[in-house]
């Protein structure tokens, strides 16, 4: 009889409260299917509550959301953005969207987003016109849930007026000096990916100062069409509206925002005091300044330390059906964008080498995390007795 396989362990998964069903059902009982609704309106006055009172609109993914902030400031063909190097790819696509292009920009190893010197240095250095004009924006990233330094880097870009963008697609809950990021810069996005902290299956929000703004992004996201009763256009619009249906997930979703940000951080801090004892292993930094939500639990493996590679960790808890990934690939080593101008990238390269993603959802057993905990704490038992064998000198 063959072993019973355990059940697949996720990186990432959905976890739902009391009220989301209940909005859901209310959609439909009063037959707000598309994307207009009282759902709509109530998440996305919901959630400007969350980001200090700032006009929110909700759309179809935190991409679209992205893309239309990127348009709010000009951005358009021949257009250099600075972006993150270290993100998932949709912080660089939505630039290419607009025929601009991406320049990337490495980490600091203190929170592993945007390195505020580098972004400064490249900004003073384009002012003086040492390698091209100053950029049209600055795409600035909140990895895994941590915020980046937000200070020094909107400092910087508002000495050459150069707007600022929050790309808080994975950073609901972040706290940058007891702030919600996504409202400090002009412009603020976020996703509600399946995968992501709280979700509306998929979805996003644009958050900006400026109502206007707001209100234009809103008549793009709804193809754009022109006030009266006929179907008329004199701008291009898109289809990024989020439905009324999806509103009510989302609704719920942020009613326990805090407890699922709880779970996270409690998630990744057991990681980290299980293998507190193991050498070469070590949580992603947490920085002083903010709360990390750990949306994801992110680990470092210094391979000579911890006496096996980040792949063989991988490797070995995929055999016991759980996943776990690498931290995303930078953006200048990717083929899509091969030709793309960057700031370093050293760091960045070594964290993608060395980082690895485990299993984070707020719905977690321990039963689960034990799992996890077990397979890593036995590949570095193994690695270790391997080593004593090869010490040991053989019998004549």
């Amino acid at each position: 009889m063959r072993d019973l396989v355990p059940p697949r362990l996720h990186l990432s998964v959905p976890h739902m409260g009391l009220n989301e069903e209940r909005y859901v059902r209310d959609a439909f009982a009063t037959n707000w299917l598309s994307t207009v609704g009282p759902n709509l309106e109530m998440f996305e006055r919901a959630f400007s509550e969350k980001v200090g009172g700032l006009p929110s609109v909700a759309l179809a993914s935190g991409t679209a959301a992205l893309h239309l902030a990127l348009r709010l400031v000009g951005v358009g063909p021949g257009d250099d953005v600075l972006t993150p190097t270290l993100s998932f790819v949709a912080s660089a696509n939505a630039v290419s969207y607009l025929g601009a292009r991406n320049v990337f920009v490495d980490s600091d190893r203190a929170s592993w987003n945007m390195d505020p010197a580098l972004l400064a240095e490249e900004l003073e250095r384009r002012a003086a016109g040492k390698g091209g004009k100053l950029p049209k924006a600055v795409v600035v990233v909140h990895l895994y849930g941590q915020s980046a330094d937000l200070d020094p880097i909107l400092a910087s870009c508002a000495r050459y007026g150069v707007p600022v963008i929050e790309d808080a697609a994975e950073a609901m809950g972040t706290l940058y000096k007891d702030k919600q990021v996504g409202q400090l810069a002009e412009l603020g996005i976020f996703s509600f990916n399946g995968n992501k902290i709280i979700t509306t299956s998929g979805g996003g929000m644009l958050v900006g100062h400026d109502l206007a703004r707001i209100q234009k992004a809103r008549f793009w996201a709804q193809q754009a069409r022109d006030p009266g009763v006929a179907y008329e256009h004199t701008e291009m619009g898109y289809n990024y509206r989020m439905s009324n249906v999806l509103a009510g997930v989302g609704r719920g979703q942020l009613e326990v925002l805090e407890d699922r940000v709880e779970a996270r951080r409690a998630v990744a801090f057991r990681y980290r005091d299980a293998f507190a004892d193991l050498p070469g292993i070590m949580l992603m930094p947490q920085a002083p300044y903010g709360r990390h939500t750990n949306w994801l639990s992110v680990f470092m493996v210094e391979e000579r330390a911890f006496g096996a590679k980040r792949d063989d960790i991988i490797a070995a808890l995929d055999r016991e059906n759980i996943e776990a990934r690498p931290v995303w690939k930078p953006m200048h080593l990717q083929p899509l964008f091969a030709d793309a101008s960057r700031v370093e990238g050293a760091v960045a390269e070594d964290l993608f080498r060395h980082g690895i993603c485990l299993p984070s959802s707020s719905s977690m057993s321990r039963e689960d995390q034990d799992r996890v905990i077990s397979v890593v704490r036995d590949v570095a038992r193994s690695r270790a007795s391997s080593r004593i064998d090869e010490s040991v000198p053989c019998a004549t």
